[in-house]
């Protein structure tokens, strides 16, 4: 096993997207698998691990369900962002066929990205933790009628034949990972682009959100991402999770800041870090 600081943690089993993502972005490190994005989070705040690679958003199933409450939690800061192209396939165990399959096991969200080939194939979805359980489940069982939706590194790992590749109902099916580390970073704005995440409540007065805003367009802001969920269950208060181009210190964002928190009874930067150049093809 490789030591912590040559580490980065995801959620999942191995051969999930996220480690194949950690695999991808940070070849040089090992990874370690965990089995909820709290024990992810943590492996990093205890030392085990030096990063953690966080899905947030999928281009075709939405955001990921419960990350903007989980991230302010962790302590954590967003160092980096990764994009990673999502090619789905079908794994069965040695043997099987198209036609003899019965059932499909993977995460919900990869059933969703495949919607079109499962109604095809006439296949009942189960839904699984993460996809590289499901494949590693499959693989166990041996059963030529069951088969998962998971990632060509899943296939290798767990000894599955790929039945059919490229599953996927959207060409663009790509999984946006953030990266968070213990230490925030401070990249410089003029080596490249750069963003910054943020999480804010406005004050519980007319027109709050609305004024924020208008402070971040003329300044002459660029918001990439506002959004809304509720805490602890109240349908009276909401946190909102922003992401915006450019560094806190430029002149225009600190005007914009300056302003939000005027309207605003909480702010909280998540991180600033260098734009992936992923983000502009």
């Amino acid at each position: 096993m490789a030591p912590a600081s040559d580490t980065i943690a995801f959620q999942g089993v191995a051969g999930a997207y996220s480690d194949l993502a950690c695999r991808e972005k940070f070849p040089r490190l090992g990874t370690l698998p965990c089995e909820t994005f709290a024990d992810t989070f943590e492996a990093v705040s205890a030392g085990r691990a030096r990063l953690a690679m966080i899905p947030i958003e999928n281009s075709v199933a939405g955001r990921v369900a419960d990350i903007h409450h989980l991230l302010p939690e962790s302590g954590l800061y967003i160092v980096a962002e990764h994009f990673q192209r999502v090619h789905h396939h079908l794994l069965a165990p040695p043997g099987a066929t198209l036609k003899g399959l019965t059932h499909v096991h993977s995460h919900v969200q990869a059933l969703t990205q495949c919607r079109r080939m499962i109604r095809g194939l006439k296949l009942k979805a189960e839904v699984h933790g993460d996809t590289a359980g499901a494949a590693k489940e499959v693989a166990e069982r041996g059963d030529p009628t069951q088969a998962a939706i998971a990632s060509e590194l899943a296939a290798e790992i767990y000894g599955l034949t790929i039945l059919k590749r490229g599953l996927e109902d959207a060409k663009h099916n790509t999984t946006r990972f953030v990266i968070m580390a213990r230490q925030a970073v401070d990249p410089d704005p003029h080596r490249g682009p750069v963003m910054t995440s943020f999480i804010f409540r406005v004050r519980n007065v007319p027109a709050a959100l609305y004024k924020v805003m208008g402070g971040f367009a003329t300044n002459g802001v660029n918001m990439l991402k506002l959004e809304s969920y509720m805490l602890d269950g109240s349908f009276t208060s909401t946190q909102f999770y922003a992401e915006i181009e450019g560094h806190p210190k430029a002149r225009n964002l600190r005007l914009a800041f300056e302003e939000l928190a005027f309207f605003s009874r909480f702010v909280k930067v998540l991180g600033v870090y260098p734009e992936d150049p992923a983000r502009r093809r």
